[in-house]
Order: structure tokens, then C-alpha cells, then sequence
């Protein structure tokens, strides 16, 4: 995995799609790539009243990235100093095995470029201390980033957990 982790306190997030909105105007993407997205679940009724709830699904930054070999042209690298997974766009030829291979939709095809694009954290960023753009610009203060230690066990655990029950229920159409 990535030395870093960005993760999402669901209880916060409003769906108000500001981190996706940053994101694009950061990484001047047009319409179609979401190199991280808010995926809406729901309404479901919980009690009462219906409920609403929003998983955002960023790039994980896997430890062995499916999206790395597969690539022809070397142009999907991951960094060793940090793992960051990002493409390098000068080598990329939009053959798309990238996107082909991932499992979980990150790597995106940019139609204006004809190449492949990816969320790289804002590595740039990173890079000179900085967060990426959608944490910076989240409204209500719902995406974290940081390093695994500095980010505690506790608050990734919540987090994987409703995850999963959250995909369980979209799953299940409970």
C-alpha cells in the first residue's frame, strides 16, 4: 500500500460532490473522468425517514497494483517512495489495459487527451507538504489524508467497516 491513506468520516459527507468538483478543476479534467467519486447509496428507511449515505471511492494505491504490469508502455508506475500509483503521461498510448485490469474503476480515460488518467494523490502536492485538492477543499471536512500512523487504527477501522456494510446493503438491495 501507499504510504498515505485518504479516508472519509461518512457521517460528514453531505454528497455535495465539492471534493470531485476540486478535483477535476485541480487536474483540469473534463466531463467524464472522476479520479475519486461519491458513490450515493440509498435512500434507504431507517426508522421513520429515509436516509442517504455516501461512500467516497478514491484510488487505493495497492501494494501490488494490477494496474502496473499490465501496462505496455511502462507508463503506469508507482512510486518507491512513497507508493504512490500515478501514470506518466508522455508514455501513455491509450491502449487502456490499465483500466481494463483494475478492480476497483480508478484508472479513467480522459476522451479530450486519448490517454489514461488516475488520482496520484495530488502528488504534486504532497510533494511540498500539501494535501490533495478534494481533502483541502472538502466542505464539510470529511476526507483525511495522511499517513498511515498519523491517521489512528480506530478512526480506518469505522471507516472499513461502514464501507463494507454500506456495500453489503447496495449488494443485498436491503
Amino acid at each position: 500500500m501507499s504510504q498515505y491513506y485518504l479516508l472519509q468520516d461518512q457521517k460528514k459527507c453531505i454528497g455535495c460532490l465539492s471534493c470531485e468538483v476540486h478535483c477535476k478543476t485541480y487536474n483540469q479534467l473534463p466531463l467524464g473522468p472522476r479520479l475519486g467519486q461519491i458513490i450515493p447509496v440509498g435512500p434507504k428507511m431507517v426508522g421513520q425517514a429515509p436516509k442517504m449515505s455516501f461512500i467516497w471511492m478514491p484510488c487505493f494505491h495497492c501494494e501490488e497494483p494490477w494496474c502496473v504490469p499490465v501496462c505496455p508502455t511502462g507508463a503506469m508506475r508507482k512510486r518507491p517512495k512513497d507508493g504512490i500509483v500515478y501514470v506518466e503521461s508522455s508514455l501513455c498510448v491509450g491502449c487502456k489495459s490499465c483500466i481494463t485490469a483494475c478492480p476497483w474503476g480508478a484508472p479513467q480515460w480522459n476522451a479530450e487527451t486519448g490517454k489514461v488518467v488516475k488520482c496520484n494523490y495530488c502528488m504534486d502536492r504532497v510533494d511540498q507538504g500539501l494535501k490533495p485538492s478534494c481533502v483541502a477543499k472538502c466542505v464539510t471536512h470529511c476526507l483525511h489524508f495522511g499517513k498511515a500512523e498519523a491517521l489512528d487504527s480506530t478512526r480506518r477501522q469505522r471507516f472499513a467497516k461502514t464501507v463494507a456494510f454500506e456495500l453489503e446493503t447496495v449488494v443485498s438491495g436491503r
